[in-house]
Order: C-alpha cells, then sequence, then structure tokens
C-alpha cells in the first residue's frame, strides 16, 4: 500500500506499507527508511521513526535510513585509492561521517512495491560528497514471516566505496528507555575510540570489560563504568567484530516481551545507544531523550580503507556488482 508520507527535495515522498500475519512494515522513499516495524500481537512498533518526510529531512539522526556510500566515519575526510587521494566533506569532529553531508540517506528514491517487498534505488553521480565513480545503488526491503530482510547492493563505472548500514533505532517496548534492554553480541574483540570518535586501527578484547556481550547484560548494567572508551563514546557507540564470514547472527537483544535477532553478511557490529539524542519528536508523540533507542548497525569497520591490517575494506571494483544483507527478526519471548 502506498500512501503520501509528506514533502522533501520539493519533491513527493510516498510511504510504503506491507504486511502478514505476524508484522507490519512500513518503508519511505526519503533516504530509503525502514519508518517501522509493527509486532501485531503485542502492537509494538519496535523502530524508531517519525510521522512525515519533512521531520526525517530536517533530522541529524539518521532513523532508519540508509546510510552511504560509506557508513560511519572516514578518518579527516581522506582516503586513498589505486594512488590517488580523495576529500570528503568532513562533517563529525574533524572527519567524515555516514558518507558526508547528504550522502545516500538525505535524498529521494525511486520506489518498486511487489507483493512482499519494496525496492529503492538512486543514482550517485561521479564526485558526489567526493567519492569516484558514477554508482547506481538498490535497497530492497522485503518482509519475511517475523521481520524483515534488507538487501543492498551497487556498480559503479570506477573502482570506489560501498559500505552501506541501515541504521535503525530500536526500543523493544516502546518505553522511554533502552537502558533495560538485554543485549547478547557474540563478539570476542571490539574496536577502541579516539577522542573524535573515530574507531582505532588496533582491536581490543571484550573479554572483563563493560563490552563482554558474549553472554546477556542489561545495556544500562555498565554504561556508566568508570571506563575510557565509554567516556569517549559517551556510552556505546563502537564496533564490535563479529566472527566468521557470511550470513551469522550478529545481536540479540531481549525487552519485557519481545526478542530482536540481528544477523548479516558484514563484518562488524557498529552499537550505538542514542547517546546524543536530544528531544526529538518522534511517531506517536513521543519524545525521544538520550538512551531512547539502541542503534544496530551491520557495517564495514570504520576508517578501514585506510587502515593497513583491517579486512575486508568496502572497495568496489569497476563494474563488480556487490550487495549486503541484513535481517532484523521478531520474536516473542
Amino acid at each position: 500500500m502506498k500512501t503520501f508520507f509528506g514533502t522533501a527535495e520539493g519533491k513527493e515522498i510516498f510511504l510504503y506499507t506491507l504486511e502478514n500475519d505476524r508484522i507490519i512494515m512500513k518503508v519511505s522513499e526519503f533516504g530509503a527508511a525502514l519508518v517501522s516495524l509493527i509486532d501485531k500481537e503485542t502492537g509494538t512498533d519496535i523502530a524508531a521513526g517519525f510521522d512525515s518526510a519533512e521531520a526525517y529531512a530536517a533530522d541529524d539522526a539518521y532513523l532508519g535510513m540508509s546510510v552511504g556510500r560509506t557508513a560511519n566515519r572516514i578518518g579527516k575526510g581522506i582516503f586513498e585509492l589505486n594512488g590517488k587521494t580523495y576529500h570528503l566533506p568532513v562533517n563529525n569532529n574533524g572527519n567524515c561521517n555516514h558518507g558526508g553531508i547528504k550522502g545516500l540517506s538525505y535524498r529521494r528514491y525511486d520506489a518498486e512495491e511487489k507483493e512482499s517487498s519494496v525496492t529503492f534505488t538512486c543514482f550517485s553521480p561521479d564526485g558526489e560528497e567526493g567519492y569516484p565513480g558514477n554508482m547506481h545503488v538498490s535497497v530492497t526491503y522485503t518482509l519475511l514471516e517475523n521481520g524483515v530482510e534488507i538487501t543492498a547492493g551497487a556498480k559503479s563505472d570506477q573502482d570506489t566505496l560501498f559500505g552501506y548500514t541501515n541504521h535503525t533505532y530500536f526500543n523493544l517496548d516502546g518505553s522511554d528507555s533502552i537502558l533495560d534492554h538485554q543485549l547478547y553480541i557474540p563478539a570476542e574483540e571490539y574496536a577502541p575510540l579516539d577522542e573524535t570518535g573515530m574507531c582505532l586501527e588496533q582491536t581490543l578484547k571484550t573479554a572483563g570489560t563493560p563490552f563482554d556481550f558474549t553472554s546477556f547484560h542489561k545495556i544500562g548494567e555498565r554504561i556508566e563504568d568508570d571506563d575510557e572508551q565509554l567516556k569517549l563514546g559517551a556510552g556505546y557507540d563502537h564496533a564490535f567484530v563479529i566472527p566468521g564470514e557470511g550470513m551469522r547472527l550478529m545481536a540479540q537483544c531481549r525487552g519485557e516481551k519481545l526478542q530482536l535477532t540481528v544477523m548479516s553478511d558484514l563484518p562488524v557490529l557498529q552499537v550505538y545507544t542514542s547517546n546524543w539524542f536530544s528531544g526529538q519528536n518522534v511517531k506517536y508523540g513521543k519524545v525521544y531523550h538520550r538512551r531512547a533507542a539502541v542503534a544496530l548497525e551491520a557495517a564495514y569497520r570504520p576508517n578501514a580503507v585506510n587502515y593497513p591490517s583491517v579486512e575486508p575494506k568496502p572497495i568496489l571494483k569497476k563494474d563488480e556488482y556487490r550487495e549486503c544483507h541484513i535481517r532484523f527478526l521478531i520474536d516473542h519471548i
């Protein structure tokens, strides 16, 4: 079902609603964003979002949006590829974050709706945000029996970067805080931050630290610990290295009645506990304050293109089509 969602960039924006026996999913042409993911039995919308395209265009938190050409930060907005240095917009503490000023997030996509999926497509011209190559991007949301699968793909006429993520924030209870949510992440290593929020090249062990989620812990259990990394991130804003390759478990998050399972074939999971939310007026008349929701972003390691020891890198070769997959699955506890 297609409905009018507002206006952005001077264009009409439409919202697409897909439904089965268990799930209602809503996705927007603006930002190729996941707006709602509703468990019908409890009536809970676990995805943070806004009521209109205008609200998405005016906010900078990337709620549910498709992010690229590269998600997260690139140090000082500079990278080298094939012996040439490229300069990206600096928009976050001296670094480039989430692809630049608009990236793939703050734009309208073309849409094609099918019975159980919606595919969004856009074109990013050579030099946009400083990236090389004319790139065609597609983002498909497929409604599953108990959730959604996101397939993001790209092809370019030059070597370039493509490191997608979906930036949905979750609250499984419809509550004001995710500090009582329990989180499991099968990661024995995470990447520390510097004072600008940039992910460093080395990794640290999670064992014996507030970053050990190899068994379930409440998100708020250790978030205020006297830990340098938690202070640098103002909470959790870190990349957890998920072992293995291919589609695999990235995280499970539990509320009072629902459990969210995140799966992906991407290398890491960025966990961000909405440390800088500042009173966003969101759906259902709610206001999101600090730590109202948690983003669980399957992605490449931040700044991987600049770190010799970090593999894989989000390099997309000329005329190569590459895609990644992310699943958000809902179960009852």
